[in-house]
């Protein structure tokens, strides 16, 4: 399988991964319509809360991603160097110049934000463009430039705004559970009402977590593709390994990362693995940096 037919199966997926998500979100509403009898009441509200959320999510998901993070519009006049390193990459991959951001922030980072190529931005740390040389910083900018032309940006923000939505569905139903009055047909219906509720309390309780598994998983997926094609844009893949290295190797957490735009990070910016063995594979926002390195240098 080649870099393009990766490309183009993971677009295909991307409609698959859409459907999971609307028929879980459907599961969980009519369950706990069954358990609740709360009817329209709550899935009306809580479905058009989430419509509104999702619309804005795709217009202005990196907007809000840029404002959280502490990020500047970088002006070409302050960083000319910059602006034709990421201009020249632009033409080998065939895209439209983003628009650049730093953060001011010395531990080295970068990541990508926006819906499609022609409303794309480029975060860095002023760590990052301090840290790397220049062919180092050339390969962060393909990595960073093929989530762009891969599609990723838009993707992991149409996956972000399905967990929320997931998450606050789930949370929504659980806490009317406590609230909600018992009906007589529950009374009446005995174990049966009981296995309902007790599937509801579950459904409610693991369905988030299954979400953020999914989107993690999606993510660590998404880095290996990225730095395969940056690597075609380059043509030099010790040049994004050693970036890697660098940004790995740096002790200094990134103060302006929490953990809902982790996964958009070209490394973790959270220091250190915290989870290890068997929950490395599902709770890190990123594969290894040993294991992405190794492949690159195989190259």
């Amino acid at each position: 399988m080649t870099i393009y037919t990766q490309i183009d199966e993971n677009k295909n997926k991307s409609l698959l991964i859409m459907v999971i998500f609307v028929a879980l979100i459907s599961l969980l509403a009519f369950v706990f319509d069954k358990v609740g009898g709360f009817g329209y009441g709550l899935l009306l509200p809580a479905l058009a809360f989430s419509t509104v959320s999702a619309v804005g999510g795709y217009f202005y998901s990196d907007k809000i991603v840029l404002a959280i993070s502490g990020a500047k519009l970088v002006a070409e006049k302050n960083n000319p160097e910059l602006y034709r390193l990421v201009e020249n990459i632009c033409i080998a991959a065939g895209l439209p110049k983003p628009k650049i951001y730093t953060i001011d922030d010395s531990a080295p980072n970068a990541f990508a934000t926006g819906r499609d190529p022609n409303h794309a931005s480029i975060c860095f740390t002023t760590g990052i463009l301090s840290k790397l040389n220049r062919l180092e910083l050339e390969g962060v900018v393909a990595h960073e430039l093929s989530h762009i032309k891969n599609y990723d940006i838009r993707f992991m923000s149409i996956v972000t705004v399905m967990v929320g939505m997931v998450t606050l569905l789930s949370d929504w139903y659980l806490r009317s559970f406590w609230y909600r009055p018992r009906r007589r047909d529950e009374k009446e219906s005995g174990n049966i009402g009981v296995v309902m509720l007790i599937i509801a309390i579950v459904l409610a309780v693991i369905s988030p977590v299954f979400a953020m598994l999914v989107q993690l998983a999606i993510s660590r997926k998404r880095e290996l593709l990225a730095d395969a094609s940056g690597v075609l844009l380059t043509r030099y893949p010790e040049g994004l390994a050693s970036a890697l290295e660098k940004i790995a190797s740096d002790k200094e957490p990134l103060e302006a990362a929490n953990r809902a735009t982790a996964p958009l990070y070209i490394v973790n910016p959270f220091k250190g693995e915290p989870f290890k063995g068997f929950l490395t594979s599902l709770l890190n926002t990123h594969p290894p940096v040993g294991e992405r390195i190794s492949i690159l240098r195989s190259m």
